[in-house]
């Protein structure tokens, strides 16, 4: 009986020993990619959860993925293209166009959903722990899937106008990386500050709309003033959009000096986003 009573104390030692005490954190804290990792399970239960959420009881369901795109062209073509006779350097305007459209619109529906995340999931924040990076990282999957898709529509186009692909096809993940990680970088600055300042959810639409008509979709960068040039490439989706139209059709001035510029910046907005967001996620559950 003694024998008995001393395992269930070991037992009972042993149970007490591996309990874990979370703790808010102070200053500033490293980012722990690898926990990332091992929350991987979680993102992609997210990332199920809001496609299923963007195409639950529609008609139409993925056939939107092609709708939305086509209906845009159509009319950028017309007013753009036809209207305003912006050139396109030798390509068919519903083609230049189309090019950068597809991963500017998956950059806005990224940055979309990454800055307001943590408060459209604050049910989760305030119950459950996990590392807070994940969700707006489950944010970046999703319309990843919408532009692979979208990305067919493109390749029907390009063989409608006997378009064929240059050799510098093979940079299009670097160009597609790029701009996930300038959606990424932004986007963790936005859904940070949108937990203090609900303005945020204001601002936002208002701020993509004018990145969208800094960044060369509807018209070529040679319409940009040399003088200006610099100035442009600081604007990282300038270089993607820049380096999808050279990798795809030809077209473009890319240069080593734009590619550089536009990663920089992208750097610059990433890693201190990353800092900021560790830093700021110990106050998320009391002020979400």
């Amino acid at each position: 009986m003694s024998h008995s009573i001393n395992s269930g104390q070991v037992s009972r030692v042993a149970c007490e020993d591996t309990v874990v005490h979370l703790c808010p954190s102070r200053g500033w804290v490293p980012i722990q990619l690898r926990e990332l990792w091992d929350y991987r399970e979680l993102i992609s239960l997210l990332v199920w959860r809001d496609l299923k959420a963007a195409h639950a009881q529609t008609v139409l369901g993925v056939a939107w993925v092609f709708v939305k795109p086509a209906v845009l062209m159509t009319i950028f073509t017309i007013v753009f293209g036809l209207l305003a006779k912006i050139p396109s350097d030798g390509i068919p305007y519903p083609l230049f166009m189309f090019s950068a459209l597809l991963p500017w619109q998956y950059f806005a529906r990224a940055l979309s959903g990454a800055s307001t995340s943590l408060v459209a999931n604050q049910h989760l924040i305030t119950k459950v722990y996990f590392p807070r990076l994940v969700i707006p990282l489950s944010a970046m999957v999703g319309p990843l899937f919408e532009f692979g898709i979208s990305t067919l529509l493109l390749l029907l186009m390009m063989g409608f106008y006997e378009v064929v692909p240059t050799r510098g096809m093979w940079l299009l993940p670097m160009f597609l990386l790029m701009g996930m990680c300038t959606a990424f970088g932004a986007g963790i600055w936005l859904s940070a500050l949108s937990v203090r300042f609900r303005d945020v959810a204001h601002a936002h639409p208002f701020m993509t709309q004018i990145w969208f008509f800094a960044t060369p979709v509807l018209y070529p960068s040679s319409l940009v003033p040399e003088s200006w040039r610099w100035l442009y490439w600081m604007n990282p989706m300038a270089g993607v959009i820049e380096g999808f139209r050279w990798a795809l059709l030809g077209t473009g001035r890319l240069s080593v000096s734009m590619v550089v510029s536009s990663l920089v910046v992208m750097l610059v907005m990433l890693v201190p986003g990353l800092y900021v967001f560790r830093r700021m996620e110990r106050t998320f559950a009391d002020r979400v």
